[in-house]
């Protein structure tokens, strides 16, 4: 008997805020929706959000994109927008959960690239020193009503973005400076988070960031191992996969979520690049003989 793919739960900012409707960002205890789950929260997404997690007390397991993490407290999490996650915390964990919408971040950032691309990639952190006082900090602002309350959340998960890229940097690169060409690929990255569904050129993304198609190949080549058009395809098939696992969505119709104006195409070039048809792979994940895959980065 075939099972059929759950409906994938889609969290739009609205649900995430409760009695604070004109806020620019939520915070609750992760306290809140644990015990109103029984301290399991269901694979879900929330698209234009960004969410940050510290587990401050207590233990989880977490899925995220396929990928399963066993997380013990302190560990910290940055969830990006689109990504399919879910939980099952130990009972009476503890710690916070902050939610902000990528715009609010984006106008707080203010073009800065590098911060930017790190929020199109979802990550967890094991060594969370450091950052409690700052998830602590925005907790009494968002629970009081002083002035300039809004510029003050929005400084303070600036802070956290900063923690994070500081320190994703240091556990990814031995805590060396990014260099220009690695700068490079997240920009692009950010930008194709935008636009992968709009099927644009590579020569669009090359203009976006001022550098020649070739030059912007070869450093995405050099860093990645893959070719910027690559990297476009793979970010169009990796959402691929998440609506073929956690919807139950027809192929023509993910198909047409994703720009493609024939299916069968679609299906021509899922098959190439995963190796597998897309019915063909939405049947392996459900019978578990795969496992719901996410790309190197």
């Amino acid at each position: 008997m075939k099972t059929a793919a759950a409906p994938l739960l889609l969290v739009p900012f609205r649900e995430v805020r409760h009695w604070q409707p004109d806020d620019c960002l939520h915070y609750e205890p992760l306290t809140v929706r644990g015990r109103l789950h029984g301290w399991t929260i269901p694979a879900h997404r929330h698209e234009g959000l960004v969410q940050f997690q510290l587990l401050a007390q207590g233990s989880a397991s977490a899925t995220i994109d396929g990928r399963e993490h066993a997380l013990q407290a302190p560990a910290v999490l940055l969830l990006a927008p689109g990504s399919v996650h879910g939980f099952r915390y130990a009972p009476d964990s503890a710690g916070h959960q902050v939610t902000v919408p990528l715009a609010v971040l984006h106008a707080a950032l203010q073009g800065a690239d590098q911060l930017e691309a790190l929020l199109g990639q979802s990550c967890v952190l094991e060594d969370a020193a450091g950052c409690a006082p700052l998830f602590e900090a925005l907790a009494a602002e968002f629970q009081q009503e002083q002035p300039g309350r809004a510029q003050a959340l929005q400084a303070q998960a600036t802070l956290i973005v900063l923690w994070f890229l500081r320190h994703r940097g240091a556990q990814q690169a031995g805590a060396r400076h990014s260099a220009v060409r690695d700068t490079l690929v997240q920009r692009l990255r950010a930008l194709v988070e935008t636009h992968y569904r709009e099927h644009r050129p590579l020569a669009f993304y090359a203009d976006a960031l001022r550098v020649t198609p070739d030059h912007l190949s070869r450093t995405c080549r050099s860093v990645t191992g893959r070719s910027a058009l690559e990297l476009v395809h793979e970010r169009l098939m990796l959402e691929a996969r998440r609506l073929l696992v956690y919807t139950p969505m027809k192929v023509a119709d993910i198909a047409a979520s994703l720009g493609y104006e024939d299916p069968a195409y679609f299906r021509k070039f899922f098959a190439r690049a995963v190796g597998k048809s897309a019915s063909a792979y939405r049947e392996a994940v459900s019978q578990g003989v795969l496992m719901q895959d996410t790309p190197a980065v």
